[in-house]
């Protein structure tokens, strides 16, 4: 196996986990920014320590992404499907960036995936797609609308007769906490996809079986490309995520927080699924807000959004797949 080719890969690896860290940063931070519970600088630093802490909180989710989804291709033609799956994931990734879409990073690398293994001739583990991949993008966000509207519901009943000004004071507080916990939980699900993808390339280049742990060396380096790139910030989603969607007050922004965190917890831990942290926690954010009324919520933005999810895989399969060709055409 070209030596070359493994180390090409691996640095697109991780430039995928870069371009993941500052587009999904907001996912941790846009609503206690919004809410002014934590200055911009300081949510992100707190959310690219918290990344880092989260990464090594369990490999579950990485068996999914590198055994789960696609057969393992083998030879040089089995590094062109990978090396092209990830192109594809990292041009979808900075268009959305581009354009303050707040997308799946998740499913922008699953998409390429399917994509650079049609195209290379790989079989799909079709069962493991739809089971690991479409049913969870069709019900984590539901569960995160349903989640998010109790929990404000049931905050707005505990502390109806509180002082509004305290309450709020109070939650501005918390949410430093429940920010803390959705950056813990950004880490824990997507720092371990990247590193299912640097696994598949091992396997592929005869250093690992998928058998063997995942190399801590592997573990270090996807953790601190996503935690570098949550430091670097994602502006434009963060304007989307924190402002356009609905105002958001304390108590909403925690409530929303605390429904992403569990969430992103119970789909690592119970059902290995790599879940969008994108789709939870745009999801509760609408569930929290409709609880004020259902019209505060700007509908169209949200419109616009879940669009976004629904072309997100295809969108990145085509590119991946072209981009496959591209590389077969070069390098035969």
């Amino acid at each position: 196996m070209d030596t070359f080719a493994l180390i090409v890969t691996i640095g697109v690896a991780l430039g995928f986990t870069y371009t993941n860290g500052f587009h999904d940063s907001a996912n941790a931070i846009a609503t206690s920014v919004s809410t002014r519970a934590l200055t911009p600088r300081a949510a992100l630093a707190m959310a690219a320590v918290m990344n880092l802490a989260g990464a090594f909180l369990g490999q579950g989710v990485a068996k999914t992404v590198s055994e789960g989804l696609i057969d393992t291709p083998s030879g040089d033609k089995g590094m062109g499907v990978l090396f092209a799956a990830l192109v594809g994931a990292v041009v979808w990734n900075l268009g959305t960036w581009y354009f303050g879409l707040p997308s799946s990073s998740s499913h922008a690398l699953f998409g390429g995936l399917v994509g650079a293994a049609l195209a290379g001739g790989s079989d799909v583990i079709w069962s493991g797609v739809v089971e690991k991949v479409v049913v969870p993008m069709f019900l984590s966000p539901i569960v995160g609308l349903v989640v998010g509207y109790l929990i404000m519901v049931a905050i707005m009943w505990l502390f109806r007769r509180s002082n509004p000004h305290k309450t709020k004071r109070g939650f501005r507080i918390a949410q430093t906490v429940s920010a803390a916990a959705m950056a813990l939980g950004h880490g824990l699900q997507d720092a371990q996809k990247t590193m299912g993808v640097v696994m598949m390339a091992l396997v592929i280049s005869g250093s690992e079986n998928f058998s063997d742990p995942i190399p801590v060396w592997v573990k270090i380096v996807c953790a601190l490309m996503l935690s570098l790139g949550t430091y670097a910030g994602g502006w434009r989603i963060m304007r989307t995520l924190g402002r356009k969607i609905i105002e958001l007050d304390p108590p909403q922004g925690f409530a929303a927080e605390t429904t992403g965190a569990a969430i992103l917890y119970s789909t690592s831990y119970i059902f290995q699924a790599p879940v969008s942290t994108t789709h939870v926690i745009t999801s509760a954010i609408m569930g929290v807000g409709a609880t004020k009324r259902v019209n505060a919520v700007r509908w169209g933005v949200a419109k616009n959004i879940i669009l976004g999810w629904f072309i997100t895989m295809p969108a990145a399969a085509l590119v991946a797949a072209v981009s496959f060709w591209i590389v077969n055409l070069a390098f035969g």
